[in-house]
């Protein structure tokens, strides 16, 4: 079953491509299009049909998980587990909060300015606590540890070298919203569940343009490294059921081998 037309409308009410996408498969689901157990149809099917990116249709796919809609096996897709309004008087409709791709974009708009102006004003001390942060998310990697930590503690450092107190407080605000933002925090567990981790020579550019004081090469850096957390968390879950399909792949392997019981 495909959705009701090609296109998402301009509506003009100020939401974005998303929240349209999730109002529309809202729909679908209240309209009968599909039922309890039903799978959607894969993401670059709705990505085509909706003339949207991929990046749309998982948040609008977010969306609808975080109210208990849809359930996202990996590997295989997204499964309608609840039809809206089959269990109360009321039409319901779909609640949106801040998801992880918004916050990134908000992050490439203040993060970037703040490496830029942190390459300005950062102490000596600031670039040697840069440089051994990114060495601790390099051995977190290896030890499988708790990475994404420390990855904060370098972002709130550069925030904080900018000597600017607003600029402190919005990037502590927007780490605050990445944990605690259902949408945002699903996305990120399921990053986390695919073995997706800071990369460590993104951080390493980082801190050497911010350590050369080149404000044009921090900002840059920065922006490079965010938009790269962007494919990072697009293609979380499609990591994470390559190596589903590939465990799978071996058991079946392993039972048809030969002097296999």
């Amino acid at each position: 079953m495909t959705s009701s037309s090609q296109t998402l409308p301009d509506v003009g009410d100020g939401s974005r491509l998303y929240q349209q996408l999730a109002r529309r498969l809202l729909a679908d689901l209240a309209g009968g299009r599909y039922a309890v157990g039903d799978r959607l149809p894969p993401e670059r099917e709705l990505a085509i049909e909706n003339d949207v990116s991929r990046p749309t249709v998982r948040e609008a796919i977010i969306a609808l998980e975080v109210q208990g809609l849809v359930e996202v096996r990996v590997g295989s897709g997204a499964y309608v587990v609840r039809i809206p309004g089959a269990d109360r008087q009321a039409a319901e409709a779909p609640r949106f909060s801040i998801t992880a791709f918004e916050l990134m974009e908000a992050r490439l708009a203040i993060e970037g300015e703040a490496a830029a102006l942190a390459a300005l004003h950062a102490r000596p001390d600031e670039l040697d606590e840069l440089d051994r942060l990114v060495e601790q998310i390099a051995s977190e990697n290896l030890r499988d540890g708790d990475a994404y930590a420390v990855d904060q503690q370098f972002h709130m450092l550069i925030a904080q070298a900018t000597r600017n107190a607003a600029l402190v407080d919005s990037v502590a605000r927007l780490w605050e919203m990445r944990a605690s933002a259902p949408e945002s925090r699903l996305l990120l567990a399921k990053a986390r569940a695919a073995k997706v981790t800071p990369v460590v020579e993104e951080h390493r550019v980082i801190a050497q343009a911010i350590r050369a004081h080149d404000p044009a090469a921090a900002r840059a850096a920065m922006r490079g490294h965010l938009a790269a957390v962007i494919d990072h968390l697009l293609f979380a879950t499609e990591e994470a059921a390559v190596e589903e399909a590939r465990k799978a792949a071996q058991s079946t392997r392993a039972r048809f081998a030969p002097g296999a019981d």
